[in-house]
């Protein structure tokens, strides 16, 4: 599957800023735009149930306003899936989601919640939306998605990205034969959580990988160097590793 890597961008974050202060600005949309004029892919936000940070307006108009696909991240649920349903995104990920926890903490146990999930797959795949379950690099995790018949899966990187040295490489080497695995039994894989400029190219040189959703990171160095900058230099070192 070695070609072009796509980029995912994730707003969420800009909407975070957004709503610490109330307001309309900064606007999620005009980030989406900004990265699309930099070299990403798509466009992925979440909209969680307790929408600390993307809100259903946000949603209406990156539907109606962007020309890239968009990748909706969201939890199991009848309310989400019938906003799913409803405006028909490209993709939507299927996440694990605490209302305690900051961010997502780990991948979703299709294994253990198999029953659970599989209506959430085929409703949304029969309202001709890509579904992705985002999952651990786990070949138990990989086997529940070709059972659910799931064409695309997202490798939680999060442990990958928060530890180093002979950890770093076992999980590296742990993300490297999940995809192959993946892409073996004929899902798409893709990846993310917390890549950034420093360990990206890595993950990015792994040949069955076909995209990177990448968030929090390119937003808080867009404060520094700007959107456009930070979405042009993580596209840069993601070709350079291909």
């Amino acid at each position: 599957m070695t070609g072009r890597l796509r980029l995912g961008v994730n707003i969420d974050h800009v909407a975070t800023i957004r709503n610490a202060r109330g307001g309309d600005h900064p606007d999620p949309v005009r980030a989406a735009i900004l990265a699309a004029q930099a070299g990403a892919d798509g466009i992925t936000a979440h909209l969680r149930e307790d929408r600390r940070h993307i809100t259903d307006g946000d949603i209406d108009r990156l539907m109606a306003e962007i020309a890239l696909p968009l990748n909706l991240e969201m939890a199991a649920t009848e309310e989400m899936l019938g906003i799913a349903v409803a405006h028909r995104p490209h993709a939507a990920c299927i996440v694990p989601e605490r209302r305690e926890e900051r961010t997502t903490e780990g991948g979703l146990d299709a294994a253990g919640q198999f029953d659970h999930l599989l209506p959430f797959v085929r409703r949304l795949g029969d309202a001709g939306i890509r579904v992705s379950l985002f999952i651990e690099p786990d070949p138990r995790q990989i086997e529940a998605a070709i059972r659910l018949d799931a064409p695309v899966v997202e490798f939680h990187t999060g442990r990958y990205a928060h530890v180093d040295g002979a950890d770093r490489t076992a999980e590296l080497r742990r993300i490297a034969d999940a995809a192959a695995l993946a892409a073996k039994n004929g899902i798409e894989p893709h990846a993310g959580h917390g890549l950034t400029f420093d360990n990206v190219t890595a993950i990015a040189a792994i040949p069955q990988l076909a995209e990177l959703n990448i968030g929090h990171f390119l937003i808080g160095e867009a404060i520094f160097t700007g959107l456009g900058a930070s979405v042009a230099r993580m596209r840069e070192l993601m070709e350079q590793a291909r």
